[in-house]
C-alpha cells in the first residue's frame, strides 16, 4: 500500500509514485463532506482503499516532471531564441517564492530573461491589471496561476490573442484547454498530498481520537481534491479515528474565528487539519487561546507554523508541494511552449512529508534553502 521511500523512515523525505491530479469525482463549494467511515475490524465489507488516480480540471491524465524534457539540441535552440519571460501570480508566499525560484533557475539554465513577477493578492482585478503591465514587456513566455478561473477567461486572454507562451501553476482559467490557449499545468500530486496528511495525523494520534476538518469552501478544483482526499485516506488508514466536526472558510484571515468556533463546540477534539498552512496560522491561535493541545497538519512548509513544530506545539505535520520542482517544470515547459513541442497537458510535482526530525533536510529540498533563523 505504502510506496517505501515514504514509510521507511520519518526522517526521509517522502517519494510517491505520481499517477494523477485532481478533480475526479470533485464536489463544487461546500461540498467537502467526510468520507464515509471504514469498516470496523471483524467486518464482512472490507475498507476500500482509495485511488491515487485523478485527472485535472478538464480531465486532464498527469505526467511526471521527468517527461518534460528537453534534448541538448532543443535547449541550445531555446537558448539562442532570445526569449523572455514573466510571472503572473496569484498571490506571495514562501511556496511562491519557491517556485519562482526554481523556474528562474531554470529559465537561466536556458538562456530565457525573466522580466516582471507580479502577484495579485487573491483579487481578480489586480491579477487583470497586473496582465496588461506584464504584456507591455512583450514577454516570450507568461507563468501564472489564476485567482478566480471565472474572471481569468476574459483577463487572461490578452496573453493568448499576443500569441504569448501561456504555462499554468494548477488553476487555468476557465474553457482554456492545454495544447491550445496554455502549454501545460504543472501542480503537485494532490492524492499522496492528502495520504500524507492523513499518515502525519494518524500517527500522531495513534491511530484513534477524533478529529476536526478545516477545508476551503470555494469552488477551487486543486484544493478541493487534496482536502478529499486526506478524508478518504484518514477513513482508509485509521478506522478508528472520527471525524467529529468541519468548518469551512473563504479567508485565510478569518481562520480563527473559524476555529474557536469548532473548538467551542467540540473541546476535546484532539486533531485537525487544514487545507494550507497561512490558514493554518489562525487556527494555532485558536488552540493557544483555548488552550487546546490539539494537533494539527496542514499543506506547506512555513516559517510560523514549523517554529511550532520543532517547539512541539501543536503542529506535528506540514507537507510541502516540491515548490523547486514546480518551478523548473513551469519554466521547461515554457521551453516546450516557445518550440511549438507538445507538452504533458498536466505534470504532477511528489510532495514533501514534514515532521520536525527531518525539517532541515525537507526545507532545502522544497525551498533550496536552510530553514529561517527562528526555526532552527
Amino acid at each position: 500500500m505504502n510506496n517505501p521511500r515514504w514509510r521507511a523512515s520519518r526522517l526521509a523525505v517522502i517519494g510517491i509514485t505520481v499517477s494523477a491530479l485532481a478533480l475526479t469525482g470533485c464536489a463544487g463549494a461546500g461540498d467537502n463532506e467526510p468520507a464515509a467511515t471504514a469498516p470496523e475490524e471483524g467486518s464482512d465489507q472490507a475498507a476500500e482503499e482509495p485511488s491515487l488516480e485523478f485527472a485535472g480540471p478538464n480531465g486532464e491524465v498527469p505526467a511526471t516532471l521527468d517527461q518534460l524534457a528537453l534534448t541538448d539540441d532543443e535547449r541550445a535552440q531555446v537558448s539562442a531564441g532570445a526569449y523572455t519571460a514573466a510571472f503572473v501570480w496569484h498571490t506571495s508566499s514562501e511556496f511562491v517564492s519557491a517556485v519562482e525560484q526554481g523556474a528562474r533557475e531554470e529559465f537561466e539554465s536556458l538562456g530565457i530573461e525573466v522580466v516582471a513577477s507580479t502577484e495579485a493578492g487573491f483579487d481578480a482585478a489586480t491579477q487583470a491589471s497586473n496582465i496588461e503591465s506584464v504584456l507591455a514587456l512583450q514577454p516570450d513566455i507568461v507563468v501564472g496561476i489564476a485567482v478566480d478561473a471565472v474572471s481569468a477567461e476574459a483577463s487572461f486572454q490578452p496573453i493568448v490573442d499576443a500569441g504569448v507562451k501561456l504555462v499554468i501553476m494548477t488553476t487555468p482559467p476557465a474553457n482554456f484547454t492545454a495544447g491550445e490557449e496554455f502549454v501545460s499545468i504543472v501542480t503537485e500530486s494532490l492524492t499522496d498530498a492528502g495520504r500524507a496528511n492523513a499518515e502525519l495525523l494518524g500517527e500522531a494520534l495513534g491511530g484513534q481520537g477524533t478529529v476536526g476538518y478545516i477545508f476551503f469552501d470555494a469552488d477551487f478544483w486543486f484544493t478541493q481534491q487534496r482536502d478529499q482526499a486526506f478524508l478518504d485516506w484518514m477513513a482508509f488508514l485509521y478506522p478508528d479515528i472520527e471525524i467529529v466536526a468541519q468548518e469551512g472558510f473563504a479567508d485565510e484571515a478569518r481562520t480563527e474565528e473559524v476555529a474557536g468556533a469548532l473548538i467551542a463546540r467540540n473541546p476535546d477534539v484532539q486533531g485537525l487539519y487544514v487545507s494550507w498552512a497561512t490558514a493554518a496560522q489562525g487556527v494555532v491561535a485558536a488552540l493557544r487561546n483555548a488552550g487546546s493541545d490539539a494537533k494539527i497538519v496542514t499543506n506547506d512548509l512555513d516559517a510560523t507554523l514549523a517554529a511550532d513544530l520543532v517547539a512541539g506545539g501543536n503542529v506535528v505535520g506540514l507537507v510541502g508541494n516540491g515548490a523547486l520542482d514546480i518551478g523548473r517544470g513551469l519554466a521547461i515547459a515554457g521551453a516546450f511552449g516557445v518550440l511549438g513541442k507538445e507538452a504533458p497537458a498536466l505534470v504532477a510535482s511528489p510532495p514533501v512529508e514534514v515532521t520536525a526530525d527531518n525539517l532541515a533536510e525537507a526545507w532545502l529540498l522544497d525551498y533550496g534553502t536552510e530553514p529561517p533563523a527562528g526555526v532552527r
